[in-house]
């Protein structure tokens, strides 16, 4: 990185779902004149913006947001193409002397700036049907994985569609597995410095947020746009029909289960990915120097307990914004 790169900044909010990240990333974009960028893989799809909790059409209004809602269902989107769209929302806010911050939960999405990323050639429409048709049985796409590429299907849960879907795609495309094309040279990182602000909230706590979250969600069309999503009769493999609320919702139209069944499974499915994402950013370090964390409270609500850090995490960026790049 030269020193005209290292002079660029840009911010990382990151967090498991429901932990807050939009607002405390509005609130410091606000404080130092940022642009949102999406870092969510599920918040792209266009039309899901109310079961991913997109920022609403008020808070966009409020600075510049980017990557939210750009892209239809119908699209499998990659952590390849995301990257790009990033890289260019990024240049456009330094362009216009605005501090790109990065808000998401989506880890892959964030190494693939900070850390690179591996160029995988395109497996080809083939290989992507083949990889669509198996993926309808996980347990026997992981068993095949296993055979023909283990390096790479021991690294995945045999509940992990799409992501098997990839893994299986690119090794029946490419003639290699996944694995073996990360181990090659690759993409490179950003050109800038990253400043990092992990939300880890108390699992109790995080779970209460989602439970309201969801209820809310309800009352503002949740059922009326999964039901939109499944009019445009899509393949279920593809990532916006696994988004969380869309198999539960997806069952209670069919007449598979109940309102308060789906919304319990929809839930719960919720928390288990809080769970792996809270670990994933736990072993997976965003900033040069290091995060800053906030984790669990101990007293009073969340929220309460975001409106006493507010203002050592402004201190916390302020200082690593004005930091020396390095090199200087």
């Amino acid at each position: 990185m030269d020193r005209e790169q290292a002079g660029r900044v840009a911010l990382i909010v990151a967090g498991p779902t429901c932990s807050g990240k939009s607002a405390l990333a509005i609130t410091l974009g606000e404080r130092f004149g940022g642009t949102i960028i999406n870092a969510d893989s599920m918040q792209v799809y266009r039309e899901l913006r109310i079961l991913t909790a997109r920022p609403s059409p008020q808070d966009e209004e409020r600075l510049p947001h980017r990557l939210y809602g750009i892209s239809p269902a119908a699209e499998a989107r990659s952590v390849a193409w995301w990257r790009q769209q990033a890289l260019s929302a990024m240049d456009e806010a330094w362009k216009a002397g605005r501090l790109p911050v990065l808000c998401g939960g989506t880890g892959m999405y964030l190494r693939a700036l900070t850390d690179g990323l591996a160029e995988v050639p395109d497996p080809g429409s083939e290989a992507r049907a083949e990889a669509r048709a198996l993926s309808a049985d996980p347990a026997s796409l992981h068993a095949r994985l296993m055979e023909a590429d283990p390096e790479t299907g021991q690294g995945l849960r045999p509940t992990d569609t799409q992501r098997l879907a990839r893994a299986w795609e690119v090794w029946r495309g490419t003639g290699h597995g996944l694995s073996w094309w990360r181990a090659q040279p690759g993409l490179p990182r950003a050109p800038c410095r990253f400043i990092a602000v992990r939300l880890a909230p108390d699992r109790s706590e995080l779970r209460r947020a989602i439970v309201a979250r969801f209820r809310d969600m309800m009352t503002q069309g949740a059922v009326d746009e999964v039901r939109a999503l499944l009019a445009l009769e899509l393949s279920p493999a593809l990532p916006a029909m696994r988004a969380h609320g869309v198999p539960e919702l997806a069952a209670m139209l069919r007449g598979e289960t109940d309102e308060q069944e789906a919304v319990a499974r929809a839930v719960q499915a919720t928390c288990r990915y809080t769970k792996r994402q809270t670990t994933w950013f736990g072993h997976h370090p965003l900033a040069e120097e290091h995060d800053m964390v906030i984790s669990e409270n101990r007293i009073g609500s969340y929220e309460q307990y975001m409106k006493r850090k507010i203002e050592k995490i402004i201190s916390f960026v302020h200082e690593r914004i004005d930091a020396a790049p390095s090199g200087a």
